[in-house]
């Protein structure tokens, strides 16, 4: 971004200003890619918690999926015949 100086006229970035601004943006994204990948480790675990826990009590959920999967297959009425 380019400075604002008194008369309103942008005067522009050093070429250090501008490696120093890519740099510090980088390390920034980097940091927040990091976080992002632990939380997304967080969910996965929890979502294996459930999991556990749903096949504790009997239900399948392989099962489930592959019912949902059938259901979805099934051919639809075309839309001609709905209206």
């Amino acid at each position: 971004m380019a400075k604002e100086t008194k008369n309103n006229q942008a005067e522009p970035q050093t070429k250090e200003e501008q490696i120093g601004f890519h740099k510090g943006s980088l390390s920034t994204l980097a940091k927040e890619r990091q976080e992002l990948a632990r939380i997304l480790q967080i969910v996965e675990q929890l979502m294996q918690m459930h999991i556990g826990a749903l096949k504790d009590l009997g239900i399948d959920l392989q099962k489930q999926a592959e019912e949902m999967t059938k259901e979805i297959k099934k051919p639809k009425k075309p839309i001609e015949d709905i209206i």
